[in-house]
């Protein structure tokens, strides 16, 4: 993954989209990170989050190239 220092916040949503999201990313060169607090905490033991809000991420020198992706996806 290119590291440009920051990760930007890019979508929030459901299991099913965001792994949609991911895959479409991978397709086009961008890589993105999982975080689902929900799936996190409960493997800590303990419960964060809601299971409907994981959020997707990449760096930030590929956010505007990933918020297309998105758009095309979820508009």
């Amino acid at each position: 993954m290119k590291n440009s220092g920051r990760l930007i916040l890019i979508y929030t949503g459901g299991e099913v989209i965001i792994q949609r999201l991911k895959a479409e990313l991978e397709q086009k060169g961008i890589n993105s990170i999982i975080k689902d607090r929900f799936k996190e905490g409960i493997a800590a033991g303990f419960v964060d989050g809601v299971p409907s809000a994981i959020r997707l991420f990449v760096n930030e020198s590929d956010a505007e190239k990933a918020l297309e992706v998105v758009k095309a996806i979820v508009d």
